[in-house]
């Protein structure tokens, strides 16, 4: 008794700690319950690159990464479709021609040269930029959207500042002369990581001509992506009469290993010459997300409640008992999307009532096989002890089959049928715990309560000689 006592009071811990993560997280709603604009990008192929590669959609996607930051958007979704096509939601968007117009065109990365006496600026300009960006998480975070458009605004007006501090050479050095940029261990040279380019011989000379004019002058090289700043490296004097020559050059700056894998996609993404295309520019009204959104509720609300109806009616007492533990099961299952950061869609959605009749399916089968070991002359102990059971291989496998459908879903879809496999996932592991715990916790409880103990209420038509037998058992 005292193990289902501390089990009891977990279950009460739980479900005071999900009520509370409910109302402090909400789930993000999807582009489909929101309202905005998805676009589907095709990243065409070249004479130089014949076959799009993981690398190269890793690079682009960056790329585009990167400009929906700028938009200035909450949530975007940016994920790959298929092999060579990029998913872009945009939830609150409604202008589809703006987001077109960013996020079209190869991308532009350029060196450009920092101006003389600029030093004190561009040291202060940076670090407001890197508290702006803090900021700018934090608030994504907060869902505040008139704060993220204004904060927005100030790093436009940060970048452009910045921007004013360098100038092109007369022959401006672009991501087009760059062959490759990948992160560069300290095993491979220098004191911690850094980023290793690659420039074609075109490139190198320019380059070389570049760092030449820089070398110990304490000014930088700027290097710009869609004229953001991503890096500014200086130039030692011992390279002040020829310049880093050979095409070759190495970006230190005590970089984590993240930090220089996340500069060298930027650099790939900006030097590749992958033209891509808007193929599909789709918007979806914020009025049909509300309807959505509307519809999805009284969908969820109406088959709930004519379930936790129906096993009152059917199973009596354990129905009642099935009902507390869905409930539990709902509010658990939602505390997990709001702590995943799950996105929610009408396929999650979905995904969620689907899991709410896989619940009951696991309590019916508990009840059936209680109703069985009842019926065969067994003590009311007994027979629910035996009912858990029996049951729990069923209910093992059903839900080891249903996972293993979500990862493939996962792993091969996208999209909303990410969403679908992810909420379904969440559902099915969640009502494991309340099928085998807060069921069998609840159910042990009851039969200890003397008023409530009565064969009867377990099995309605269960026959008088047996119910005489329980009864004395």
């Amino acid at each position: 008794m005292q193990k289902q006592r501390s089990l009891l009071a977990l279950i009460l811990f739980l479900v005071i700690a999900a009520v509370t993560v409910i109302v402090t997280i909400p789930v993000p709603l999807g582009l489909d319950l929101r309202g905005g604009s998805q676009l589907t990008i095709q990243v065409k192929t070249t004479p130089e690159i014949k076959q799009i590669t993981e690398r190269e959609l890793e690079a682009v996607q960056t790329v585009l990464s990167n400009r929906v930051n700028g938009l200035g958007v909450s949530e975007p979704v940016i994920q790959t479709a298929g092999t060579d096509k990029i998913l872009v939601q945009l939830p609150g968007v409604s202008n589809p021609e703006q987001a077109e117009r960013v996020l079209g065109g190869t991308a532009q990365l350029e060196f450009k040269t920092q101006k003389p006496g600029t030093e004190t600026q561009l040291f202060a300009l940076r670090a407001n930029r890197q508290q702006l960006k803090a900021k700018q998480d934090e608030l994504r975070s907060s869902k505040d959207n008139a704060a993220i458009e204004k904060n927005q605004q100030e790093l436009e007006n940060n970048q452009k500042a910045i921007a004013e501090l360098f100038a092109s050479l007369e022959t401006p050095l672009t991501g087009k002369y760059l062959v490759n940029a990948n992160p560069l261990d300290p095993q491979q040279g220098g004191t911690s990581w850094s980023a290793a380019l690659q420039f074609n011989q075109e490139g190198g000379k320019l380059f070389a001509e570049l760092t030449k004019n820089l070398a110990g002058t304490g000014r930088t090289i700027g290097i710009f992506l869609d004229n953001d700043l991503i890096s500014a490296a200086s130039v030692g004097p011992q390279f002040a009469n020829t310049g880093i020559a050979g095409g070759n050059a190495v970006i230190e700056g005590n970089f984590t290993a993240q930090e220089a894998q996340d500069l060298a996609v930027q650099l790939r993404g900006g030097s590749l010459p992958v033209p891509i295309e808007i193929v599909e520019n789709r918007t979806v009204g914020a009025t049909l997300g509300r309807d959505s959104i509307q519809r999805s509720i009284y969908a969820a609300v109406g088959g709930l409640i004519l379930v936790l109806i129906f096993m009152v009616v059917y199973y009596r007492l354990p129905g009642v008992i099935a009902d507390i533990a869905l409930i539990i099961y709902a509010l658990l299952t939602w505390a997990c999307f709001a702590l995943l950061g799950v996105t929610l869609t009408l396929p999650g959605i979905a995904g969620f009532v689907l899991s709410i009749g896989m619940a009951v399916d696991a309590n019916v089968l508990i009840f059936e096989r209680t109703r069985e070991e009842l019926r065969a002359g067994k003590s009311l102990y007994r027979s629910v002890e035996s009912g858990f059971y029996r049951a729990f291989s069923s209910i093992l496998d059903s839900n080891v089959t249903t996972l293993i459908a979500c990862a493939a879903l996962f792993w091969l879809g996208f999209g909303l049928v990410k969403g679908f496999a992810v909420t379904l996932a969440v559902g099915v592991v969640v009502s494991m715990f309340t099928a085998v715990t807060c069921s069998r916790t609840l159910m042990f409880i009851a039969i200890t309560i003397p008023s409530i103990r009565k064969p009867e209420l377990f099995c309605p038509n269960l026959p008088t000689l047996n119910k005489a037998e329980v009864a004395t058992k």
